[in-house]
């Protein structure tokens, strides 16, 4: 599993999300392409979280192997598994405390590629709390990209979350990070899969 890769994405996206395919098509480009997995998370935390778990567990390789891209919870998300099977990962935006950020968004929901809809309850968010890292054990694993116009979430608690580790703060931008693509390769470049 030496360099392989697993694209977490945030609430109400899914593995077609933009960033997820930018990935993939940079992937498959590669002369030797690493395996990649993008799993369509569900809205329950313990759900999702449990079922990247069990596909590493079957792939009966060193999870230490792998990075772990993750998108705004799903940054939250690749931070919880980086710290359990102590692998790298790439935070994009990432949800620090998603049960605190999310909480104005109690309610219906519609994720926006698949129209499936579901209630994000207030039990989520305690899930999320359990699960939650409360520091990060070795920085050097963590490679943050952040956007200083994130609209959602503050950038600044990102830094500090993962201090220590590789950063980048980009001037601007949005939360969706509309225009990620320049920044795939370094996403590559950390993960060890392109020189």
């Amino acid at each position: 599993m030496s360099g392989a890769l697993v694209y977490l994405h945030g609430l109400n996206s899914a593995p077609q999300s933009i960033k997820g395919q930018l990935l993939a098509r940079a992937v498959a480009q590669l002369p030797t392409p690493p395996g990649l997995h993008l799993p369509k998370l569900a809205p329950d935390p313990v759900d999702a979280v449990r079922d990247v778990v069990r596909w590493v567990e079957q792939q009966g390789r060193d999870a230490t192997k792998l990075t772990f891209i993750g998108s705004s919870l799903g940054g939250f998300y690749a931070t919880v598994l980086a710290e359990r099977f102590d692998a790298r990962a790439v935070v994009i935006n990432p949800a620090t405390k998603p049960y605190r950020s999310l909480e104005s968004f109690l309610g219906p929901q519609r994720n926006l590629y698949t129209g499936e809809t579901y209630e994000l309850t207030a039990s989520h968010l305690d899930a999320m709390r359990s699960l939650a890292v409360e520091r990060i054990t070795r920085p050097d694993r963590y490679l943050l990209l952040v956007r200083s116009g994130d609209e959602l979430l503050d950038w600044r608690e990102a830094v500090r979350y993962y201090a220590g580790g590789w950063q980048y703060v980009g001037g601007g931008g949005d939360h969706g990070w509309a225009d990620f693509g320049p920044m795939v390769p370094t996403v590559l470049q950390f993960a060890g899969v392109l020189s």
